[in-house]
């Protein structure tokens, strides 16, 4: 196969294109930053058509991953850059698809599972989930959050490319072992002593094993009938305190110093990112993938702890 990876320079796009280069595909990433890689680069604006869409003619799978990090601070201009990354590569993928002579078969949006709203009771699937537009008292930071990802699967929606398929991945936190993931990050607080439970401990995290997010790619190329929105989250969200505790055993060490939630607010502005990313509870499930078949071979956060600190380790030791 073709496959175009918009924005694929991150830590998941990297996994990916290094996977499927691996396994024999032609893998061409489109990034702002061109650099040397076993994989073709090509450089794109992220926003208006160029010669970059003619690799769209012809390809098998987009994936777009296009978007500025949302691990930052919430200012004016890093609010625009996380709007218009996102919304504007839709749309140029989208011009680019349309104008194409042999269009892309599938197209694979990035997306986010905060596009649900807070939640500690009823798990959100994509048939019953409840969108977080729908949460008046919801903090500013939350909402602004909210209206992104409404914002981006809104014009995923209306691009019109009918002779592909379109499939939107709203997205729970990858874990991978790779440097500067999620993982990493919550491995070396763990590694300092200060795994704890961060603010109530309550708030459900959800998550996916980075072996699951690929695999369920693969699973969605080779399935037909998957489209719309899909929950890229493990079967078993878990509350924060819980997971920590997990991550600390996985590691072997049997404390961790708790953070509240006002240190947290006070912390994240030195860190230069939200609160949010941590204090936000998110219960959401796989609905879809697992009505389609789809096994995961990291249903429980315990299982993909250990595994995880064992990657990581192998890779440090390098």
């Amino acid at each position: 196969m073709k496959i175009i990876i918009p924005g694929g320079t991150g830590h998941i796009g990297r996994t990916l294109a290094k996977t499927y280069h691996a396994a024999g595909h032609d893998v061409v990433v489109l990034s702002r930053n061109a650099r040397p890689s076993p994989w073709k680069i090509v450089p794109w604006d992220g926003e208006t058509l160029g010669p970059w869409a003619n690799e769209i003619d012809g390809a098998d799978v987009v994936i777009n991953l296009a978007g500025r990090t949302v691990n930052c601070r919430y200012t004016p201009r890093n609010r625009c850059e996380i709007w218009s990354s996102r919304v504007r590569s839709v749309r140029a993928i989208s011009a680019a698809i349309e104008k194409a002579t042999r269009p892309p078969q599938l197209w694979i949006q990035a997306g986010t599972a905060t596009v649900y709203e807070n939640g500690y009771d009823t798990p959100h699937d994509e048939a019953t989930g409840v969108m977080g537009g729908m949460e008046p008292n919801a903090p500013e930071e939350w909402r602004f959050s909210m209206d992104v990802s409404t914002a981006w699967e809104g014009e995923f929606d209306r691009a019109i490319v009918p002779n592909t398929r379109k499939v939107t991945l709203r997205t729970s936190l990858v874990f991978s072992p790779d440097r500067g993931s999620v993982f990493d990050y919550l491995i070396g607080l763990v590694r300092f002593g200060l795994g704890g439970t961060a603010g109530p401990g309550n708030q459900y995290v959800s998550w996916i094993h980075i072996a699951d997010f690929q695999r369920a790619l693969d699973w969605m190329i080779a399935n037909a009938d998957l489209k719309g929105p899909v929950n890229m989250a493990a079967p078993n969200p878990l509350p924060n305190a819980e997971m920590m505790a997990q991550l600390r055993k996985a590691w072997g060490i049997s404390w961790g110093i708790p953070t509240p939630e006002w240190l947290l607010n006070i912390g994240a502005i030195f860190l230069r990112t939200e609160p949010e990313l941590i204090l936000k509870s998110r219960k959401v499930v796989p609905g879809k993938l697992i009505d389609s078949g789809f096994e995961f071979k990291f249903n429980h956060f315990a299982d993909a702890a250990r595994q995880l600190c064992e990657d990581w380790r192998a890779e440090s030791s390098r």
